[in-house]
């Protein structure tokens, strides 16, 4: 963990001597040139506690969701997790010592984000007991990638006011973009490697179909339970 926190580290301090010559004048062939280690930076941060990756995979684990669907939950989450962060540096910038409750933190959407999170929690123990309704899942999916992502990324803040209050805007945000690819590789991965595994113990006991369906609910339920759980205790604690 030491190590992904250096790196963050030596990747920041760079990000920001670029930033400075780029506001003193530099062109954008030099800002490009570093760019593409905004998507490690990314790949990277997202690797760290947090970006909701317990919550994806628990979702997922519980869904009926295929590899492509859950792509999709994982690039809507890290979309909305980037995009809201972009949104509170470039629209509050004035007002971020008063809406945040601490540096990188958003607390009101972290508890909006956990309450419809635990919403979909609840509806999927409401499902594990009266049985699957098809057709319905996947737009949840989608919902549940942008409920996950409320809650803005902590970098591409410190990222975004650092470039704002410099005047150059368009940097933070060419460099926030390259931070959401990074992002969503690493939660790719992660929805991805849940799906194959959930599929694989799926395909173990496909010839006694009862045993799956019984065995999908059970899984859906406990998911459902455990959004719940980290829905509480995250508003709880806060």
């Amino acid at each position: 963990m030491q190590g992904l926190v250096d790196i963050q580290r030596d990747i920041y301090l760079t990000f920001a001597d670029t930033i400075r010559e780029f506001a003193a004048g530099g062109g954008w062939f030099e800002l490009a040139t570093f760019l593409p280690m905004a998507i490690i930076f990314g790949a990277v941060h997202a690797l760290t506690p947090g970006h909701s990756k317990a919550v994806l995979a628990t979702y997922l684990a519980g869904s009926s969701l295929s590899v492509a669907r859950g792509l999709v939950v994982s690039l809507t989450l890290s979309f909305t997790h980037v995009l809201m962060a972009v949104i509170i540096a470039v629209l509050s910038l004035p007002l971020v010592s008063i809406a945040l409750g601490s540096v990188g933190r958003a607390p009101a959407m972290e508890n909006v984000s956990r309450g419809l999170l635990g919403l979909i929690g609840l509806w999927m123990i409401w499902r594990a007991f009266r049985g699957h309704v098809d057709g319905i899942g996947k737009n949840k999916g989608t919902l549940v990638g942008f409920f996950a992502g409320l809650i803005p990324c902590p970098l591409t803040l410190f990222v975004m006011i650092f470039a704002i209050q410099r005047g150059v805007t368009e940097a933070g945000l060419a460099f926030a973009a390259m931070m959401m690819l990074g992002v969503a590789t690493t939660l790719s991965v992660v929805a991805v490697a849940t799906i194959v595994f959930r599929q694989g113990i799926a395909a173990l006991i496909a010839s006694r179909p009862r045993l799956l369906d019984r065995t999908g609910r059970a899984v859906e339920g406990l998911a459902g339970v455990i959004l719940v759980l980290i829905a509480f205790q995250t508003m709880v604690s806060s």
